[in-house]
């Protein structure tokens, strides 16, 4: 006769004299042992009425799904011995038994059931789902393998705090990162701009369900005002998300000093012509109060929000330096300007015949000598940023004298004429009334000599 008990897991099979050693069922947790009592050989045929056949031992593996996917569990036996194959779930509730559904749960279907396999799959997976899943086959004895799902959680968008408020620049930016949800514990990093940030530190806790983690990570940096708008990336990296990025992106908003420079407008002004000075201020926030003053002037000029100081008629009297001053909550910032004023008594008087003559019309071309008289003006050098006259200015005014010139020779004539018309009438009144005081019979002796 022989006797069977069981010892240690053997990783291969031993025949050592007097003990048949079957190795085969590591899966039991054990090794069977047949003793024998006579001398002769036992037939290899005989141990398998006391060792089960490796044939007979279903096969199952471990499984890894992401929450709301879909799993297949496959268990299959090469020898099923007349049995049936039956899936468990880890509450040990029978799934299937072949082909037949043993729990109401329309998310767990038949995938294929023959004498040698049964394959079901679950749908739609939630993290309770997780656990051991056994596949039984009902031998004498029965056999069983164990199939480990692991069901991973998703992390959640991560949210950005601490951007909510502006910075002033040169202080100390802090941002904090965090995720919820995910199974394992999700990693974190920082990005800014194209700039990888290292972390001051992780914290991971658990969530209430006691199954996912919540993650929050910490950055610190010093700003300035080149990060003004500039984008802060915080991404989470996690096995469930299969090599795709989940991220969320927020933009600094730096405050830093205000900068300002005075532009004229027109560039290139003269006495004259209005003149509008633009007191340009950027920074953030934007400057809203603008004082503008004239170096050796006691009182300022104007203190508003508007940054145009205009000058309606330029002339001499406003050459000198103007100095603006834009102000936000950041501070002051000062810009000046340098105004020369160009004094136009100076220019040339172009030569002019003394025949008067009727000024020309619009549609009429300028004379010749008019033309080199304005050609050959050159301006005064001007110092600093005054403004320059330009040479089709210059022509204008040569132009203009000319006409000045000639309507008041024209206005002259006019004058003289008209005194020498008058006086003329007058002699022949006085004469007239001579005439007839002395010969009032004789009408004809009455005229004008």
């Amino acid at each position: 006769m022989f006797q069977a008990s069981c010892i240690h897991p053997s990783p291969e099979a031993l025949l050592v004299p007097g003990v048949l050693v079957c190795s085969f069922l590591p899966s039991l947790g054990c090794s069977v042992v047949l003793v024998r009592t006579w001398g002769e050989v036992m037939p290899r045929a005989h141990a398998n009425l006391s060792c089960p056949c490796p044939e007979s031992q279903p096969t199952t593996s471990d499984e890894t799904v992401v929450a709301g996917g879909t799993v297949v569990l496959k268990c299959q036996v090469e020898d099923p011995d007349d049995s049936s194959l039956q899936w468990s779930n880890p509450a040990q509730q029978t799934l299937y038994f072949g082909e037949k559904r043993a729990l109401r749960d329309n998310r767990i279907q038949l995938e294929r059931s023959t004498p040698n396999e049964l394959t079901i799959s679950i749908s739609d997976v939630v993290l309770s789902d997780e656990g051991e899943y056994t596949c039984s086959i009902f031998t004498m004895p029965v056999r069983t393998a164990k199939a480990l799902v692991t069901v991973l959680g998703i992390p959640q968008k991560p949210q950005i705090f601490g951007h909510e408020q502006p910075i002033d620049e040169e202080k100390i930016a802090r941002l904090t990162c965090r995720s919820s949800g995910s199974k394992p514990a999700a990693q974190l990093r920082w990005k800014k701009g194209n700039k990888e940030l290292t972390d001051e530190g992780t914290e991971v806790v658990e969530d209430p369900n006691g199954k996912t983690f919540t993650v929050s990570s910490r950055v610190e940096f010093r700003v300035t005002k080149e990060d003004n708008e500039a984008e802060v990336t915080c991404t989470v990296d996690h096995e469930s998300l299969q090599n795709s990025e989940r991220s969320t992106t927020q933009k600094l908003q730096v405050h830093y000093k205000p900068t300002a420079k005075i532009e004229p407008h027109p560039q290139y002004p003269r006495e004259g012509e209005k003149l509008q000075l633009q007191c340009d201020g950027q920074g953030n926030p934007i400057p809203q109060e603008f004082l503008w003053e004239k170096e050796g002037s006691d009182a300022p000029l104007q203190l508003s929000s508007d940054s145009v100081l205009i000058f309606p008629f330029l002339n001499k009297s406003d050459s000198g330096t103007y100095v603006c001053t834009a102000t936000s909550s950041m501070g002051s910032v000062v810009a000046k300007y340098n105004l020369d004023v160009s004094d136009l008594s100076q220019l040339p008087t172009p030569h002019v015949h003394s025949t008067p003559a009727p000024p020309p019309g619009p549609s009429q071309p300028i004379s010749h000598a008019s033309m080199a008289t304005a050609s050959s003006f050159t301006p005064a050098p001007i110092q600093d940023a005054s403004p320059v006259p330009s040479t089709s200015s210059t022509y204008h005014a040569v132009i203009g004298g000319v006409v000045a010139v000639i309507v008041f020779l024209l206005l002259s004539l006019l004058i003289v004429l008209g005194h020498y018309l008058i006086r003329h009438k007058g002699m022949c009144i006085r004469h007239g009334e001579t005439v007839t005081s002395r010969h009032r019979q004789n009408t004809a002796e009455v005229m004008c000599e």
